[in-house]
């Protein structure tokens, strides 16, 4: 394809207002870029001035920026290309800010390129040295002027209004801000969002945005330790994602998984057959838990310790270390023949075999504590050493428990 005809494709799509025609002209990967490469050796800005005004503004300058992004990514300059590419969106901005949400399918397609181009620029950045969160944080400031620009819409009609585009944005936005690890930015974002409630309903929007949302939504929650709001949210990207998106749902239940067994429902086997990383992260604790094993859950604490600080799921998953605990005192009263009356020194004994050395008035303590949190119902006779248990449902089952996330702290 010649520049020329590049052009008129580019005046024909705008005319008759074709969105994914108009994305597909601006792909930097497609087969008409590589055509431009070779019709523009080394092309400039200066050297294309020729075809300014070749067309109405901003494109002219658009399909110039065009020919500048197509050959820095055919010579691997990751770095410039991304440069190129933060222009071709700004000027993409100033037409899309004046017009309804038909370029929403253009908008969103140059907005992941240029996170794409951020990636690899900031990769190509760390291998020589330098910092290499520097233009994904370029990207989210540029995705977030977008963001206004879907938002602020007042003028157009409701169905091509453009804030059918906000949540997309903003999931593009979020995935940079964790990517560069400034997840406390994304307030600002959620704020924003709460702060227009002429913004359609969520549900209204495609199923992939929702996801999208929610999954991010969970994070933040799961990170600020708002377990209840997290599962609620993951809980919902999990059950409305594609069934064959394996790499979105594995994402989704990492963080899922944990939460749930928090709350006492362990993962079958058949789905972490399914997803063959998690059931090499998780079953350990879970065989542990099923047997009441602290050993081996300490054990696998500490092999996984660095993956699960890397997922932030450390904490979660030391906090979950009761379960098994709970399990291991369950065998105690099985072995006592399911009596009410069982002494501390069982339960302390039953500590030592499990390879915690611990005193037998830290032994009680942990009876008491699993009484005050709903694991066991009963009470402790300090003065006689006796864990006095409840004749019916002496360890009732986790997942009933009323409040599982208020008591773990």
């Amino acid at each position: 394809m010649k520049f020329s005809t590049f052009l008129v494709h580019i005046a024909e799509a705008l005319r008759e207002e074709k969105g994914p025609e108009l994305a597909y002209l601006l792909k930097p990967t497609s087969d008409h870029g590589k055509q431009l490469v070779k019709e523009f050796r080394n092309p400039t800005r200066q050297s294309l001035a020729f075809y300014e005004g070749s067309m109405e503004s901003p494109w002219d300058e658009i399909a110039i920026q065009y020919v500048l992004v197509v050959n820095h990514c055919a010579k691997k300059r990751t770095t410039e290309a991304f440069k190129e590419e933060c222009t071709l969106v700004s000027l993409f901005l100033r037409y899309f800010s004046q017009n309804s949400g038909w370029t929403l399918p253009a908008l969103f397609s140059i907005l992941r390129d240029l996170r794409d181009l951020a990636f690899d620029a900031d990769l190509d950045a760390s291998a020589r040295g330098q910092e290499g969160t520097v233009s994904m944080e370029e990207a989210a400031r540029t995705i977030s002027k977008a963001f206004s620009a879907c938002v602020t819409d007042r003028q157009s009609p409701y169905q091509e209004s453009r804030k059918w585009g906000v949540y997309y944005v903003v999931g593009l936005i979020l995935k940079c801000y964790f990517r560069v690890k400034r997840i406390s930015l994304s307030k600002n974002i959620l704020r924003a969002i709460d702060a227009n409630p002429d913004i359609p309903p969520l549900m209204q929007y495609p199923r992939s945005h929702q996801v999208t949302y929610r999954y991010y939504l969970g994070m933040l929650s799961f990170l600020n330790e708002d377990f209840a709001k997290s599962e609620q949210e993951l809980t919902l990207a999990f059950y409305n994602c594609y069934t064959q998106a394996n790499n979105n749902q594995e994402r989704i239940l990492t963080y899922l998984i944990p939460l749930r067994i928090l709350r006492g429902h362990l993962p079958s086997r058949d789905m972490l057959d399914r997803f063959p990383v998690l059931d090499d992260l998780f079953s350990p604790f879970i065989s542990a838990m099923r047997t009441g094993d602290i050993r081996a859950y300490d054990v696998a604490l500490e092999t996984f310790e660095r993956r699960l600080v890397d997922l932030n799921l450390w904490l979660a998953l030391e906090r979950a270390r009761e379960l098994c605990l709970r399990g291991l005192f369950r065998r105690v009263w099985i072995a006592s023949e399911r009596g009410t009356r069982i002494p501390v020194s069982l339960f302390h004994s039953s500590l030592q075999i499990a390879g915690m050395d611990v005193p037998q008035e830290e032994a009680e303590c942990y009876v008491a504590n699993m009484i005050y949190k709903g694991f066991m119902r009963g009470y402790i006779s300090h003065e006689k050493q006796m864990v006095v248990l409840a004749n019916t449902n002496a360890f009732p089952r986790l997942a009933d428990r009323p409040s599982p996330y208020a008591l773990l702290y």
